[in-house]
């Protein structure tokens, strides 16, 4: 058995795994195949206690994997013994039955989180299969704290197998958490019981007035209620694979985290499952959650308010973000639309009211807007503020009024200003008002009529001539600190800045020390780009680097196994610093988080800009 990651999508990925000489894609589901119950023609891997005849890999239970025209018996490939009772029994007799089911290539977990480091520290399988799953899986908490644990443990270059759990609507979320194998005793077991399985819930075949379905199976029957035993357990099994080829495009595509919420939609339990992830695994999640992504970030449930890549920006935008120096007026506005706010015709309103202002670069832009909170205008190009979506109705619940007023509070006990102009809408007004000292209202209905973007116009004439004059080139270096101190921490940010001068047309502008470039912003990216003299300024500091080994030759790529050692804040998406022997050799951009890359022994962890 051998497993490779290929994408990766938060803790959720799509893996190659070879089996007896077949190779088939992860997640998946075991069919389970016998004389009585027979797998569907469609299966990658079959689930059997019985000799098979078969060109497909074949896991079977208690008796070892046997290949087409292969008689002997192959070593190292069976699942012994489920264990096969009770879950709440002592540590000592759980260890006591593990002793049994020793396997090099597989090994059964019992659901009980405190035997997880026990079991994983010193045990190199590559399958690890819970045993006692739908137990654990019918208690919320206890399930997520398990199932977070076992990945921690065991990394990602392992497989985790949930026997007897996952459907069509839990799928997409069990994938998020970062199970790779369900099998298909759920669809048979719904099957027996004339139950019709479905991505949103489960239907008795009587409640059914038509089927919603074109599986061959439902067009042959038509009629929910004259469906046999046989034609709903092919319909389930449709819905099995429709469910999981559904997670698995998600993944690639990187939007599975929506696909999450819509899916969860259908079962109580499930938003338990999600909400209790968001909330009490928000490290797991933000771990394994890239920076940047080309994938727009739909939030239409409250789901979407805790979700890691919001909460990161959040946290970034009030520990790390500093606020351009020379900037003394706030300029609240509502968000747009269009993304990113600047090149929206809403925005290009309000920047029409800075035209023949002596002093413009005094006054600083952010954007109120959910789920985001704040975003200061010299992040409105970083993802999540670059590409996301929202519900639009005009009304804020009380969920995003606390998130926001929060936001600002904290925002505004690092980052104060001598004046403050509000030019958001009367709703919002509301509930920010009364965190200010005598802010000036300018808008009056709504923020682009003719009759507010004139008082936006006159406040700004009359409160900018009051402060001392920001030369613009000063501004505009001032903006891309405040970015790097967003990307890198305010240290970080303030060796890479010193001394600079910033040249180009917004949004693609680069960062110079007299005639030596050292990095450059682009709109596609949002973030900055280091060149090799920029990341020497860097070197230092002990930040985003990753370690390789002195014989491993930097070409276009650095790979898991050539990774000595790696910080452990690198996220996906990140700028890093390659270095040998401790010398700067090399800058990229990370694909993998720092613990993978030290964990990992295949695939592409850097992808290098410049080397030496």
């Amino acid at each position: 058995m051998d497993f490779h990651v290929k994408n990766r999508d938060g803790p959720a990925r799509i893996g190659q795994l070879s089996l007896n000489r077949k190779t088939v894609v992860t997640p998946n589901i075991l069919f389970l195949h016998t004389s009585r119950c027979k797998a569907p023609e469609f299966s990658d891997i079959l689930l059997t206690h019985e000799k098979v005849k078969t060109n497909k890999p074949v896991v079977c239970i208690g008796k070892s994997i046997f290949s087409k025209g292969k008689k002997e018996r192959q070593k190292n490939s069976s699942i012994n013994n489920y264990l096969l009772y009770p879950r709440d029994v002592s540590k000592e007799l759980h260890l006591s039955a593990q002793n049994s089911n020793k396997n090099a290539e597989y090994c059964i977990i019992p659901a009980k989180k405190e035997l997880i480091s026990t079991l994983t520290n010193t045990n190199d399988a590559h399958l690890f299969i819970v045993s006692h799953a739908t137990q654990l899986y019918s208690q919320q908490t206890q399930f997520v704290e398990f199932i977070t644990e076992l990945r921690q443990n065991i990394g990602n270059n392992s497989l985790i197998y949930l026997p007897c759990v996952g459907d069509p609507t839990s799928i997409a979320l069990l994938t998020y958490m970062g199970v790779d194998l369900f099998d298909s005793f759920s669809a048979i077991l719904a099957a027996r019981n004339d139950t019709l399985l479905f991505p949103t819930g489960l239907y008795k075949k009587n409640q059914l007035a038509e089927l919603p379905c074109s599986c061959p199976s439902c067009i042959q029957k038509n009629d929910a209620s004259m469906m046999d035993y046989e034609a709903i357990l092919q319909h389930n099994y449709y819905m099995l694979l429709y469910a999981m080829k559904e997670a698995r495009n998600a993944i690639i595509a990187g939007s599975l985290r929506e696909l999450v919420e819509i899916r969860v939609r259908a079962s109580p339990h499930l938003s338990s499952l999600l909400r209790l992830l968001d909330l009490s695994h928000y490290a797991f999640l933000e771990e394994r959650t890239p920076i940047v992504r080309k994938q727009p970030l739909i939030a239409t449930t409250k789901d979407a308010l805790v979700r890691p890549e919001i909460r990161r920006f959040q946290e970034r935008v009030i520990h790390r973000f500093e606020k351009p120096a020379s900037a003394k007026i706030l300029l609240l506005l509502p968000c747009s639309a269009k993304k990113p706010y600047s090149f929206s015709k809403s925005h290009k309103l309000f920047r029409e009211c800075f035209v023949n202002l002596n002093n413009p670069f005094v006054v600083h832009e952010v954007i109120l807007t959910s789920p985001l909170g704040l975003v200061p205008r010299e992040l409105e190009l970083t993802y999540p503020a670059s590409s996301y979506d929202t519900a639009v109705t005009g009304h804020w619940d009380e969920d995003e009024k606390k998130m926001i007023r929060t936001l600002l509070q904290q925002y505004l006990q690092n980052n104060t200003y001598d004046t403050t102009i509000m030019h958001i809408p009367l709703s919002i007004q509301a509930f920010v008002s009364d965190l200010f000292k005598n802010p000036r209202i300018t808008c009056t209905d709504s923020p682009t009529s003719a009759e507010s973007l004139v008082k936006l116009s006159e406040a700004l004439h009359h409160t900018t001539p009051h402060y001392t004059r920001v030369n613009p080139q000063r501004r505009t270096c001032e903006n891309i600190t405040s970015l790097a101190c967003y990307q890198f921490g305010p240290a970080l940010a303030a060796l890479l800045m010193k001394d600079c001068t910033i040249c180009g047309k917004y949004p693609y502008q680069k960062i110079m020390y007299n005639n030596t470039q050292l990095g450059m912003v682009t709109e596609e990216r949002g973030l900055i780009s280091l060149t090799m003299a920029g990341a020497e300024r860097l070197a230092d500091a002990e930040r985003y680097w990753v370690e390789i080994f002195d014989d491993f030759p930097l070409k276009g790529s650095v790979l898991a196994p050539g990774i000595k050692d790696a910080d452990e804040s690198i996220r996906i998406g990140d700028e890093v610093l390659v270095r040998k022997s401790k010398h700067l050799c090399g800058i990229g951009v990370a694909l993998m988080n720092g613990n993978e890359m030290t964990r990992s022994t295949f695939g592409e962890a850097v992808k290098i800009r410049h080397h030496r």
